[in-house]
């Protein structure tokens, strides 16, 4: 099977707030946004570079705001990613090193919490699962 994962909803209280959080502070891209009726907005934004887009609105998902809490992104430098978001103003805290990566996070307005990895070297990561950790292209 084929298949690429590239819509994850994300549950907000203030759409419009959303908006201003992922695109003018984190830097996402607003891919569009519409009033389909008058229960229903949809909004999309993308992280730069990513093939996998977030939506969130109003009447697209049953999930309580600030439950969202297992998106994980991959970035080639974490402290440097860290330090972007604290340049735009949203707190990150200091990164954590394990051996299967380094990792920081950051919390939307609403709760939802963003983790960010830095993948380790290839063959730095001691143990079984050694050979199995892949890298994007």
């Amino acid at each position: 099977m084929e298949c690429k994962i590239e819509l994850i909803f994300v549950p907000v209280c203030d759409v419009d707030r959303a908006i201003e959080f992922y695109v003018d502070k984190v830097g996402f891209t607003l891919d569009m946004q519409a009033r389909v009726d008058e229960n229903t907005r949809f909004v999309q934004v993308t992280p730069p570079t990513s093939a996998c887009s977030i939506a969130f609105g109003e009447g697209i998902t049953d999930m309580t705001p600030g439950t969202q809490n297992s998106i994980q992104v991959v970035v080639p430098d974490v402290e440097a990613a860290r330090q972007e978001l604290l340049r735009r103003g949203v707190d990150a805290p200091e990164v954590a090193k394990l051996a299967w990566g380094s990792f920081t996070s950051f919390t939307d307005p609403d709760g939802n919490t963003w983790t960010l990895q830095e993948l380790p070297p290839p063959g730095s990561y001691d143990g079984a699962v050694a050979g199995r950790i892949a890298r994007r292209p």
